[in-house]
């Protein structure tokens, strides 16, 4: 009597929920996926090859790409790319032109930031070098007028003169303007109206008409440049009938300078007529006040080391970090720092370690970002006397992010990743929406490679991308790259251009947030091409089928898919133990000759050319599997565009148990 047929077991795959590399491969969910590489799993039954990179026009960056921006001006949006020589490219997406923003030396090279004005101009901070605009024509230095001291108070005033300061060194600044007021025949006091932008050096100040004479005043700038000097007076010294000589010395830089103010014979100020540059050393500069008949006035010179982090426009004004301060304009000024309404706030709680790492304007809130905290600015408001106030609350005390280009919003939420994770900040509650993803971290590299990130649609569907370099030699490269962590829908999948994206930044383009992207001289659009050749890599569970003691058989495999060209795809069956030589699966026609043996089709190139049915729509491809173990999966790769995986499908005998 002939043996019963070992009874035949089935499983199919269709419901998909993206990666999971927390587990082992043989503990993740069935419907999970241990590597997914340019394949979405959008849906049940639908995973989908995303499309590849396009160029934008035939943009090539002059120098190596540093730092990755996009902003808008009027109807149009820029790629702003800051490189390794100090200069600054920009691409204009509407013609895909590339142009001049700054030359060599114009800025340093890491750390820029920026934000925008309105659509008018582009907000740009430089660690050391200060704060910029560009109006899509003009790059302006923002130093702006500071203050202004009275030097001599004049005599014989009937009314208040007309103040004039000197224009702006930079065409297209905007010239200050300040107004006098009289008392007892003297100018008693200049109010600044208009601080101005693209001062280099201190304005003059004049006086016109009031039917007086002799009234003089000096004006010093402000700027956020590394290594400049302020000086403050600590002792105002007595009998001063004139303005002493200030003499500046020490620090290690150059060319600072200052007028001393005199008021009821004590010096009162020191107005800096230049703040120099290059100065590092507070605790071996001098100054020192002789001359004006008086005695015993000091001073102390301030310097600014700290490195500038962050710019956001928020609440109709301009706010700029540095070190542990955060400076804010005057309302409705992108470049007024010294008016009433203007200040500065340094954040002293202790749950700010360090500095501060970057600022985010979104979701009615100012995010400030430390290493390990968040502290969010709202309820910006001016009171009846002109002075800002503002609401300022710790909202994290454990958990923020050194990775300053990997923070922006997604929907109502503010995500961010660091070095163990992707967080999602939704009103003051942060969530770590990672966990999935836990198993590459440790092979992310966070010392040599950069993080950055964006917004994208892709297949209809609003996305957020981290872009990293990854060591960990999964998918479809071994070697260390960069690639793409995809979230939507708690779901993550992974991407990669082939060409080792550098940075990458969203843009709302063509009424679509699409991605852009550099590997530090090409500039491309993320997810634009659907027909070209792609590398793809799906990696399934090893899954027990519904018995994880028992050994099973593999018999066959299948692979549904939708295709909308002639596709191969290449599969191997996996278990515990390792994995089956690979299969190549398509609508291919092979000849044979009279000895069994394929013929080659060769073409002038000496390229082998595959014969196909030239089929699109459904197929199921299915070989035999070579395979066995407690648990069975399938590592599948395709260079194919147009492929929609639909199910996988295992045909298996069970054997031993234990």
């Amino acid at each position: 009597m002939a043996a019963a047929e070992q009874k035949k077991s089935y499983d199919v795959v269709k419901n998909f929920r993206g990666v999971n590399t927390k587990a082992n491969r043989t503990a993740i969910g069935d419907d999970e996926f241990f590597w997914l590489e340019n394949a979405m799993p959008v849906g049940y039954a639908n995973l989908k090859i995303t499309p590849t990179y396009d160029a934008v026009g035939s943009v090539t960056f002059a120098h190596t790409v540093v730092n990755f921006f996009s902003a808008n001006i009027g109807l149009d949006d820029y790629l702003i790319a800051f490189e390794d020589d100090g200069s600054c490219e920009y691409v204009n997406l509407t013609t895909n032109v590339k142009g001049t923003l700054a030359s060599a030396g114009t800025f340093s090279t890491s750390g820029m930031n920026i934000s925008q004005w309105k659509n008018e101009r582009i907000l740009i901070i430089d660690p050391s070098k200060g704060y910029f605009t560009w109006d899509a024509t003009n790059l302006i230095s923002v130093g702006s007028v500071g203050s202004i001291g009275l030097v001599s108070r004049g005599s014989v005033y009937t009314s208040a003169p007309a103040v004039i300061i000197s224009a702006p060194n930079q065409t297209n600044g905007v010239q200050a303007t300040a107004i006098a007021t009289i008392s007892a025949n003297t100018v008693s006091s200049v109010t600044l109206l208009e601080a101005g932008s693209g001062y280099t050096s201190a304005p003059t100040v004049t006086f016109n008409g009031g039917g007086g004479t002799g009234a003089n005043a000096v004006a010093s700038i402000t700027t956020f440049a590394q290594g400049t000097v302020a000086v403050l007076v600590t002792n105002g010294g007595v009998g001063y009938t004139s303005n002493p000589t200030v003499t500046i010395t020490g620090g290690g830089g150059t060319n600072a300078a200052g007028q001393a103010i005199v008021s009821g014979n004590i010096v009162t100020q020191v107005i800096m007529t230049n703040v120099g540059s290059g100065y590092t050393n507070s605790a071996n500069i001098t100054v020192s006040i002789s001359g004006g008949s008086g005695s015993n006035a000091t001073a102390k010179a301030i310097i600014n080391t700290e490195a500038n982090s962050g710019i956001q426009s928020f609440s109709g004004r301009v706010w700029i970090s540095s070190g542990r301060t955060i400076y804010y304009s005057a309302a409705g000024s992108y470049s007024d720092f010294v008016t009433v309404s203007a200040g500065t706030v340094v954040l002293t709680d202790a749950t700010l370690h360090g500095n501060i790492i970057q600022l985010l304007s979104a979701n009615n809130f100012l995010y400030i970002f430390g290493d390990d905290s968040i502290n969010v600015f709202s309820d910006v408001r001016v009171t009846t006397a002109g002075t800002t106030l503002f609401t300022n609350t710790n909202v994290s005390a454990s958990v923020g992010t050194k990775l300053a280009y990997a923070i922006f919003p997604y929907f109502r939420s503010v995500l961010f990743m660091n070095d163990y994770g992707v967080y999602a900040l939704v009103g003051s509650t942060t969530s770590k929406i990672s966990d999935s993803l836990d198993g590459i971290f440790p092979n992310v590299d966070f010392v040599t490679g950069n993080v950055s990130g964006g917004q994208v649609l892709l297949n209809n569907i609003l996305c957020a991308a981290f872009n990293f370099r990854y060591t960990g030699g999964l998918g479809t490269s071994s070697s260390a790259r960069y690639i793409q962590a995809i979230f939507f829908e708690k779901k993550w999948f992974f991407t990669s251009a082939g060409n080792n994206l550098k940075f990458v930044t969203s843009a709302p383009t063509g009424g679509k947030i699409t991605l852009y992207g550099t590997d530090g001289t090409s500039c491309i659009k993320m997810y634009a091409n659907t027909t070209a050749s792609l590398n793809s890599y799906v990696q399934t569970s090893l899954n027990p089928m519904k018995d994880p003691i028992r050994t099973k058989q593999a018999l066959k495999v299948g692979i549904e898919a939708t295709l909308t060209n002639s596709s191969i795809i290449t599969v191997t069956v996996d278990s515990e133990t390792g994995s089956s030589p690979s299969v190549e699966l398509g609508q291919t026609v092979t000849w044979i000759n009279n000895f069994s043996a394929p013929i080659p089709w060769i073409n002038n190139s000496s390229t082998v050319i595959n014969w196909t049915t030239g089929s699109t729509g459904y197929t199921l491809y299915k070989t035999d599997a070579k395979q066995y173990g407690k648990y069975l999966g399938m590592t599948v790769t395709s260079t194919n565009a147009g492929v929609v995986y639909n199910g996988f499908e295992y045909e298996h005998e069970l054997r031993v148990r234990f």
